[in-house]
């Protein structure tokens, strides 16, 4: 069996893969994949993994998780998401540094299945985006304590991805950039499911419609409706042309109203995430998946 974790990271999917993934339950269910809904097992994996506190779970354990989380006995391929499998939203950013926990939490994760094949997935996220609706989501916090008294240009994803890759041991590991997900959606959406590119999905312009005038959307649907793409390429071409048109830009803004923040900084900390996105995706024991 492949046991996936798909786990965020904090912003990035509000629970869109586990929506997307099951509008294609029949389909996936014939291939063994399982994706169950998250209330079935988020506390029974929360529960297990405080009480195995980072050792091996017995076979009684695993048939227990599974129980909670499928009726069918041919399971291939089951998914887990959820963000807070790497922290709560205000230990993102703690003294010991970016995401500090992460790395530790991993082999527990893969100690749930300790004889299956265990992946992990993720988006990376630009820091100058994910800070401030950190903020917002903690109004009885100031800049200050979110922050641990950080520099935002400190915090860096390349360090804590190699750290990740050094606990994974070997195990798979696939990352992107949210920013890229209007164009590599349809990918994305697969690699979890663990689907070729050209396999039939339903849901690959989720993400579209949210970014998109809804009559760019309706036209995008009838020309590939009449044009199916015939490769990932032709697919991405198809959806650039429709975003060009039809983007709405407000939909690609996040405000970034925090005290002391510029123009100036904003561009640094996003040059800083360009040059450690570069060196991830070309890091050994990654699987990028890039536009």
């Amino acid at each position: 069996m492949q046991v996936v974790f798909h786990m965020g990271a904090h912003m990035t999917d509000q629970d869109r893969i586990v929506r997307t993934l099951s509008q294609n339950f029949r389909s996936l269910r014939r291939e063994g994949v399982i994706v169950p809904h998250p209330q079935r097992y988020r506390l029974v994996l929360r529960d297990t993994l405080l009480a195995l506190r980072g050792s091996t779970a017995d076979p009684e354990t695993q048939q227990r998780i599974l129980t909670a989380c499928s009726d069918q006995d041919n399971v291939e391929r089951l998914i887990f998401s959820h963000e807070f499998f790497l922290c709560i939203p205000d230990r993102v950013i703690t003294p010991q540094g970016f995401y500090a926990m992460v790395p530790d939490k991993l082999r527990p994760m893969a100690n749930l299945f300790p004889q299956d094949e265990t992946e992990f997935h993720m988006a990376l996220i630009n820091p100058a985006t994910l800070i401030p609706q950190l903020r917002a989501s903690q109004p009885n916090r100031t800049y200050r304590e979110t922050m641990c008294e950080h520099d935002p240009r400190e915090l860096r994803w390349a360090p804590l991805v190699r750290e990740m890759v050094h606990a994974l041991e070997g195990r798979k590991l696939v990352l992107w950039c949210n920013e890229d997900l209007p164009l590599i959606w349809p990918e994305v959406i697969r690699a979890v499911a663990g689907l070729p590119p050209e396999a039939a999905l339903r849901g690959d312009e989720e993400i579209l419609t949210e970014i998109m005038r809804p009559e760019g959307i309706e036209r995008l649907r009838a020309y590939v409706a009449t044009h199916p793409p015939q490769s990932v390429a032709q697919r991405r071409k198809i959806h650039t042309a429709f975003l060009d048109k039809f983007a709405r830009p407000e939909a690609l803004e996040v405000e970034a109203d925090l005290p002391g923040w510029t123009e100036e900084l904003i561009d640094d900390i996003t040059a800083l995430y360009d040059l450690d996105v570069a060196e991830i995706a070309a890091m050994d024991g990654v699987t990028f998946i890039a536009p």
